[in-house]
C-alpha cells in the first residue's frame, strides 16, 4: 500500500475501531466513551462538537449549561443517551452549580498528543497565520493546503477542487464561505482526530508537512 492510500484508508480505520471499542462490552469513563463517539464520525467528530459548544457558550464564562450541553451533543449528530449525557456533564459540574467550563471540557476531551506532534500542527498553523494573532481563514487553508496526494485526485476519479472543498467543509460548516475563521484551536481539534488514527508518530510528521509544504 502506497503513503496516498494508506494514509486516505486511515481515518475508516480509526472509525470502524472506535465502533469495535464502543461494542467490546467493557466499562468506560463517560469522557473516553464520548472521544469515541466522535471519533465514529471521523476526524473531525471532535472538532464538530466543540464548534457546537462554542455556539453555545454563555458570554464571557466560556461555558455552558446542561441544556445547551444536550443540544450541542445532539447538532453535533453524536449518539448519546440522556443518562450518558447527565453522567459526561456531571464529571465536569463538580460543584454542582450547573454549568460546565467548555475549555476544560475540550481539553479532556481531545485526545493527548506528543510534542513533536504538536510542534508539526502548531508549525502548519502558523505557515497559514500571517497576522500572527491566532486566526486563521478558510481561504488561508485553501491557498496552503495540498490535495495532489489523495489517491482520488491521482487517479481522477474526482477535481483538485472537490477534495479541497470537502476538506474545507469541515471548518467553514459546508457554508462555502472563504472568510470563516478558524481559532487555533478549532485546527488543533481537527489534527488532534486525525492524529488519533495514525500510530506512528514519523508518518504523522510526514503527512503535516506534506500536506502543508512544511
Amino acid at each position: 500500500m502506497s503513503f496516498r492510500d494508506d494514509f486516505y484508508s486511515k481515518e475508516a480505520t480509526l472509525i470502524n475501531r472506535a465502533r469495535r471499542e464502543l461494542a467490546n462490552g467493557l466499562e468506560k469513563q463517560p469522557i473516553d466513551k464520548l472521544r469515541l463517539k466522535c471519533f465514529t464520525r471521523g476526524s473531525a467528530g471532535i472538532l464538530s462538537l466543540c464548534r457546537s459548544l462554542r455556539n453555545m457558550e454563555n458570554g464571557e464564562s466560556k461555558s455552558v449549561n446542561f441544556d445547551d450541553f444536550k443540544a450541542a451533543i445532539k447538532q453535533s449528530g453524536i449518539d448519546c443517551t440522556d443518562d450518558e449525557v447527565k453522567d459526561i456533564f456531571a464529571c465536569f459540574d463538580g460543584d454542582n452549580c450547573g454549568h460546565i467550563n467548555t475549555k476544560e471540557f475540550v481539553s479532556k476531551l481531545r485526545p493527548p498528543m506528543i510534542r513533536s506532534r504538536l510542534d508539526v500542527i502548531e508549525k502548519a498553523f502558523a505557515k497559514a497565520d500571517h497576522s500572527g494573532n491566532g486566526v486563521i481563514t478558510v481561504n488561508d487553508l485553501k491557498n496552503l493546503y495540498n490535495v495532489k496526494d489523495h489517491p482520488k485526485y491521482l487517479s481522477g476519479e474526482v477535481t483538485e477542487k472537490q477534495i479541497l472543498s470537502e476538506f474545507l467543509s469541515n471548518f467553514d460548516g459546508n457554508t462555502g464561505n472563504l472568510n470563516a475563521k478558524i481559532p487555533k484551536e478549532d485546527f488543533l481539534n481537527y489534527y488532534a482526530g486525525v492524529s488519533a488514527s495514525i500510530d506512528n508518530d514519523a508518518y504523522f510528521d510526514l503527512v503535516m508537512r506534506r500536506a502543508y509544504k512544511l
